[in-house]
């Protein structure tokens, strides 16, 4: 304990002067080097120097149908999402965007169609990546084009079983290319099967072949794996002639900080250029951070020319693993809204002062101060010395910086412009500020740097972040219908996310005129992920009580699915799910099943309707009231069970084994709507404990925790409706609204209440039903739900908002008041 007992009067003058010089003495000595500034940074930018060829920063649309939501955005959102990621001087501007090579199977968060479901049949036309990709090169013609399989359908594996290294995977892929050239587009690079390691006759036929079909252009990545295909290389001559360029996955660490990254010494000796060929999977808002340092560190660590972050953006429903990652989210297509993250800005401060081709100058490249924790820099230049760039992170600095800089070599100098972005901000307009210019004094430009931030010094003129604004989040309303006669023919129908399998538009049979969907697949795929049997989903989580209805036809053995109330995917593996199904086989026989994402299947009932038997068309239903179910074929019940395990969720169709059935005719209506207005404590599913203003205080800005029920009014709320499916819920003591403070959107924010204000979307919440009377209170601001901070049984925890994963600490039970 610190002794705070007075003591006698000061010493003689003599004594203090000596003490004084001893105890500063000391403190030079002991306390100066943990608090000093650190040591100005002098960068000499040399057009004469030298480093390896820099060839871009990009992102990755699939291992997973990550993107799948973003074709079906209205306009004019879907061009403002896609002019942030493409559009030069804008937003990410990206320099390279790697696609999956569809496979009819799960990759992570959903499947992505095959062009060639079965040998020979080839539809050029299938699934969303050549669109995706045209917009892409419409938006910045340079862009470089990258194609990698995740799987492949059945037939690749040449019956050897789940394999993907075939002579008819190497045709598959060049039969990928000829349809990227049907549509114009130039495959710039090609991998082979993505983290599955190599086979080296496999990439050198591969090799061969591209060369032989004349796809002189297209370099191999090989092999989108670990390092230690460069060690095979070093061996192994006319291996190492089938590599062009080696690509490795996570080498800055994975879900990390990404403060370091690592190389082999046998990488670097074979000569070819070194990639983060996928790094990232990070939160689109907080991976900002680990992303800026790794597109620096990549380079001055390991001498990674590219790095390519996975995923491109998190256009998926929010019930799918990995909701929040890539450089943007956007998963509500019927309401337009968005989130643009700090990852997108990391990328940004690099991609908008450079181009692929450009060099980088390994002299004027380092860490600041000599000291990794004061944040790096790496400068780059372009062909003929006519444009330089240095971009500067001292994300874990602690104090501000001097970094002056000496322009020789041929470069430019002059005005140097000068952009920074703010990563300590949670405000978009921190993000890519132009500030004042730089100007030589003695030949010497001087720039003093913050720490939390990303800094750009360059001769490039332009740049700028872009200024689109989302609308607010909102309800997919019911009633719901689609006929899908508006699909083309190949096309998917709209909201309609395949899981596993392939689910596409075609001419419907059974003598029924117009557009069906069809499940494509005709055997197991060659998987990635976890195998599971084909299914696709579509719609609003809140869903609660409503009837789905579909028309099915299925000609041969196996079995139809309509699912609904469908929740939760267990992550890597999509035959995880949480939702009610009902089945009719093609004998007749039916049943209501419950699975979950421990891939439990209960059977809840079962029967068999002869009627239902054979080749012929039948329409399905499910009509789900509070925990009644009820199943229809052809407009008989033919069960009814009560279960409460799921109280809402989305619906969707699928098949029992890899058979090509059809649906048509989706229709969901609603049933009873449940309203919340009224007074109710919210008592915490994990904890017992209720939502509580701490400390019983009233003012603007005080924090929401949990605490025992007490019966005080600061624990009671009055949810109020404001339209569209949301609430208002206002303390009865404090009159104030529940918020997520600013519209926050980061998770773990604290919760907190302000005076309640019409329109805040930060103040209005939906109440979303999960199962055994408790419900989920989801922001509109930021689509997080209300959230016991690390699952705290405590008194005083944190409230805060966190993305949805299905915990306890995350339900609440509305129990009234009175």
């Amino acid at each position: 304990m610190r002794d705070t007992t007075l003591r006698s009067s000061r010493p003689p003058a003599a004594l203090a002067a000596v003490l004084a010089l001893l105890l500063g003495l000391f403190w030079t000595q002991q306390a100066a080097p943990a608090h000093a500034a650190p040591a100005t940074t002098a960068i000499t930018v040399d057009g004469k120097g030298t480093g390896r060829t820099f060839d871009g920063i990009g992102a990755i649309s699939g291992g997973g149908g990550n993107s799948r939501l973003l074709i079906d955005y209205p306009e004019p959102e879907r061009s403002q999402i896609l002019d942030y990621l493409f559009k030069p001087g804008y937003g990410a501007s990206l320099q390279i965007l790697k696609v999956e090579i569809g496979g009819d199977t799960n990759s992570t968060d959903g499947a992505e169609s095959s062009y060639q479901h079965a040998k020979g049949t080839v539809d050029c036309n299938t699934g969303y990546e050549w669109w995706l990709m045209g917009q892409a090169k419409a938006r910045n013609p340079h862009i470089k084009l990258y194609g990698l399989a995740w799987g492949a359908p059945g037939w690749v594996s040449d019956g050897t079983g789940d394999n993907f290294f075939t002579s008819d995977a190497v045709n598959y892929l060049m039969g990928w290319l000829g349809c990227a050239r049907s549509h114009g587009l130039t495959i710039d690079y090609l991998g082979g099967w993505n983290e599955r390691g190599y086979n080296k006759s496999w990439y050198e036929n591969l090799h061969a072949t591209l060369a032989a079909d004349g796809y002189h252009h297209t370099q191999v990545v090989g092999a989108d794996s670990g390092w230690d295909v460069a060690t095979a290389m070093r061996s192994d001559p006319a291996f190492d002639n089938s590599v062009d360029i080696i690509g490795t996955h996570y080498p800055c660490s994975y879900m990390s900080a990404m403060t370091s990254c690592s190389t082999t010494s046998d990488a670097l000796a074979t000569g070819k250029q070194l990639w983060a060929s996928e790094n990232g999977s990070e939160d689109y808002d907080t991976g900002g951070a680990p992303m800026a340092r790794a597109i620096n560190r990549g380079y001055l660590d390991a001498k990674m020319s590219a790095y390519i972050n996975w995923p491109l953006i998190a256009a998926i429903y929010p019930n799918l693993p990995y909701n929040t990652m890539g450089l943007m989210t956007a998963t509500q297509p019927w309401s337009g809204t968005y989130s643009v993250g700090k990852s997108l800005w990391a990328a940004a401060q690099t991609t908008q002062f450079t181009d692929p081709g450009w060099s980088y100058i390994d002299t004027a490249s380092g860490y600041l101060g000599g000291d990794r924790t004061n944040g790096s820099y790496v400068s780059y230049q372009a062909p003929h010395s006519t444009a330089w760039s240095t971009v500067l992170e001292t994300l874990d600095a602690t104090a501000p910086q001097t970094v002056t800089f000496k322009v020789t070599g041929g470069l430019p100098g002059g005005a140097l412009h000068v952009w920074s972005s703010d990563f300590a901000s949670n405000d978009q307009s921190d993000y890519m500020v132009r500030q004042p210019d730089l100007t030589a004094s003695g030949g010497t430009y001087s720039l003093t740097v913050q720490p939390g931030r990303v800094y750009t010094v360059t001769t490039v003129r332009g740049g700028g972040a872009g200024t689109a604004k989302p609308p607010a989040r909102g309800v997919l309303k019911l009633p719901y219908a689609d006929s899908f006669d508006s699909v083309p023919i190949g096309g998917e129908a709209p909201l309609l996310a395949d899981q596993q399998g392939s689910f596409e538009a075609v001419r419907c049979g059974g003598g029924r005129p117009g557009t069906c969907i069809q499940q494509m697949a005709p055997s197991s795929p060659v998987t990635w992920d976890n195998t599971s049997d084909p299914y696709a989903t579509l719609g609003d989580l809140g869903w609660a009580n409503y009837t789905v209805s579909v028309d099915t036809r299925l000609t041969q053995d196996g079995a139809v699915q309509l699912l609904g109330r469908v929740g939760t995917q267990q992550g890597f593996s999509p035959a995880g799910i949480d939702a009610y199904y009902l089945t009719l086989s093609h004998d007749g026989s039916w049943a209501i099943q419950r699975n979950t994402t421990s891939h439990t299947v209960t059977t809840l009932a079962s029967g068999t309707l002869p009627a239902a038997a054979g080749d012929g068309w039948h329409r399905l239903s499910l009509t789900f009231d509070s925990t009644a179910i009820t199943a229809s074929v052809d407009g008989t019940q033919v069960g009814s069970v009560t279960d409460g395990s799921y109280a809402s969720g989305q619906v969707g169709i699928g098949t029992s084994g890899y058979v090509q059935a059809q649906f048509d005719n989706l229709s969901i209506t609603p049933g009873p709507e449940q309203s919340y207005a009224g007074t109710y404590r919210l008592v915490n599913r994990n904890s017992g404990k209720v939502l509580d203003v701490a400390n019983q205080l009233a003012a603007d800005g005080s924090a929401v925790d949990q605490w025992s029920d007490n019966g005080g009014a600061n624990q009671q709320w009055t949810v109020q409706p404001t339209g569209d499916g949301y609430y208002r819920l206002v303390g009865v003591q404090s009159g104030k609204a529940l918020e997520v403070p600013q519209a926050d959107p980061n998770e773990g924010t604290q919760l907190d209440i302000r005076a309640a204000s019409a329109g805040d979307v930060a103040q209005e919440w939906r109440v979303v039903p999960s199962g055994g009377g408790y419900a989920t209170v989801e922001n509109r601001a930021t689509g997080m739900l209300a959230d016991v901070n690390g699952q705290s049984t405590a008194d005083g925890a944190k409230v805060i908002e966190w993305p949805a994963n299905g915990g306890a600490n995350q339900q609440w039970e509305l129990v009234p008041v009175g």
